[in-house]
Order: structure tokens, then sequence, then C-alpha cells
């Protein structure tokens, strides 16, 4: 064989190398961007992250590095850290939809998972599901889809419930479209819709004092924002004596009332097969994104009690009671 030809065999077996052979060959271990909302209020999924990822073989500080670094629901702080993401040259970057226009701005080479996203089709993060295309890929969590179903849990829980409050974060996408799918479910149950808009932290304060009596029951959009200060949501509905329904089941572990949707902790842990796919050669944009097929009703007995509701025993028997 020819000296050309030799070199150039080479080099497309090189360039076919899986991203984590790669990085070896050089030195170094592939290295993985992590952006989180909150440390402490995101323990459980990042927990099941690991977990998974340790059953693939991915051993923190052995065979990946992990940089993790915390938004703490601030657009201006994912910002920086998608950049500082960039600068270190990562493998791959593992956050939430909240995060997701931030990342894609900083990167259009670097892959990207997110590990749960309201609606990724909906919001332009992906061209389809089946085929996403690009450098983004990761899974759905169909927020918008399942509204109406969390709607009529809550009108179970809460009989007197004829006015909702839905909290939204305005600057994202993804929790102005759930909004949306709320607010028209809402009324095709016959409810009278109280938007609550917010966009950072000094909003929670005003929005509960101009909130009042206006509202039977408040429900919320989970992003970053909201789950960065979801201690201070939950404990201002109490004290103001408003239900709260969420999309997952670690508000309700915190005080909420109810939750309806898929494990956010399952979520994540599958997220960690998305990247030990890509760290194995993987294209992102060939990843179909994964939406879920099982979704989990979580109540709170104590919170019910405290706030003189009875649970009906047809939601005994679908939901995980929290006492």
């Amino acid at each position: 064989m020819r000296r050309r030809e030799i070199i150039t065999l080479l080099g497309c077996v090189a360039t076919s190398w899986p991203l984590a052979v790669r990085a070896q060959q050089a030195g170094k271990l592939p290295t993985i961007g992590y952006l989180g909302a909150d440390a402490a209020a995101t323990d459980p999924w990042k927990s099941a992250f690991l977990a998974r990822l340790r059953e693939l073989g991915w051993i923190e500080g052995s065979t990946v590095a992990i940089e993790f670094r915390w938004s703490q629901g601030r657009n201006e702080r994912a910002v920086e850290i998608a950049a500082e993401f960039v600068r270190l040259k990562v493998d791959v970057i593992v956050t939430v939809g909240s995060a997701i226009p931030a990342v894609r701005r900083a990167t259009a080479v670097i892959p990207i998972v997110f590990a749960a996203a309201i609606d990724p089709l909906g919001t332009g993060f992906v061209a389809s599901l089946a085929h996403p295309g690009g450098n983004v890929t990761g899974i759905s969590l169909q927020s918008t889809e399942t509204a109406g179903k969390r709607l009529e849990f809550a009108r179970e829980l809460v009989p007197r419930l004829r006015r909702l409050a839905i909290m939204f974060n305005v600057g994202n996408p993804q929790p102005v479209l759930e909004m949306g799918e709320t607010q028209a479910a809402a009324r095709m149950l016959g409810l009278d819709v109280v938007p609550v808009v917010i966009q950072q932290a000094e909003d929670f304060a005003a929005a509960f004092e101009t909130l009042g009596a206006r509202a039977d029951a408040l429900y919320v959009a989970v992003d970053s924002l909201t789950v960065a200060y979801r201690t201070s949501i939950i404990t201002s509905a109490l004290s103001a004596r408003l239900p709260t329904i969420f999309s997952t089941r670690e508000f309700v572990k915190s005080g909420a009332l109810m939750s309806y949707g898929p494990s956010f902790a399952e979520r994540f842990r599958h997220a960690a097969d998305y990247v030990d796919k890509i760290l194995r050669g993987a294209k992102p944009g060939d990843l179909p994104v994964d939406q879920p097929t099982k979704f989990e009703l979580v109540v709170n007995l104590t919170t019910a009690n405290t706030l003189g509701l009875t649970i009906p025993a047809s939601l005994l028997s679908l939901a995980e009671v929290i006492e």
C-alpha cells in the first residue's frame, strides 16, 4: 500500500474513534459538563444520573471527569456556565430544557443532552423527535400534553376549585408553552385562570402579595427558576392556604399538595444512556428524543390535612401517598 493511502486510512480510523478513546489517547479523561438548577433541590436527579453512568462503566474520576455547575435558576448564570464549558472543551454537556437556549448559543459543536425538557419540539430545540439533527437530543417530559390530566386530578383533590392561578417564568419559552396548554385545559374544565408571571427570584414575594384570595389553587410550571426556589414557593402557598400542583414528586416531598408526571430521577438516569452512546461515538442528531410512557400521581397527605382536604378513594388507589 502506498504511503499516501496509508496516511488517509489512518486518518479515517482516527476520526471514527469514540470520543472517550480519543480523549484517553490525548492523556485526559473524557469530560461531561453538568449544568443543573440547584445542587440540593436536584440531588436525587444527579444521583440517578451518576448511578446509571457507573452501571455503564463510567466512573467519576477514573474513566470520566464531570464538571458540576449550578445556575440557581438565573439565566445569566447559565450563560456563564455554558461559555465556561466551551472553554474547558468538555466532550458532552448535560442540562435541563431551561438552559438549552443558553447552551445552544454557546456551541453548535459540543453534543448537548437535555435530561428534562417540557416540549423540545415546540420550543425548537430539535428538528423532530425521531431525527433531532444538530448537536442536541435528550429526554422529553411531555408536560404540555399531560397538563389536562394534572388538572383533572387537582379538581378531584380540591372540590372547591373554580379559580386556578398558573405561575410561570415568562422569560423561558418552555413554561410559557406549558402555561398556554394548562390555560386551555383549565378553560375546558370550566376553570377561571389567573396568570402569575415571574422572571427572577425577586418576583415571588410580589406575586404572592398580589395573588391574595384571587385563586383556589396554584399550578406551577416547573423550570430551573421554580426548582431553585421551590421551598419559598411552597411555604408561601401554604401560608396563603393555596393547594399547589406540580409535575414532579420532589415538590410534593417538599410540601406541595400533588404532582403528576414522569419521574425526573428516571429521566436523568436515562440521560446517562445518551451520554454513554455519545462518548462511544454516536452523533446526538441521530439519537431520537425519548418520550415518557409512565406517569406517576403523588399526593402529600400531611399537606392535604393541613389544608382541610380529604383524598378521595378514587385517587388513593392510583396515587403514591407521602406522609
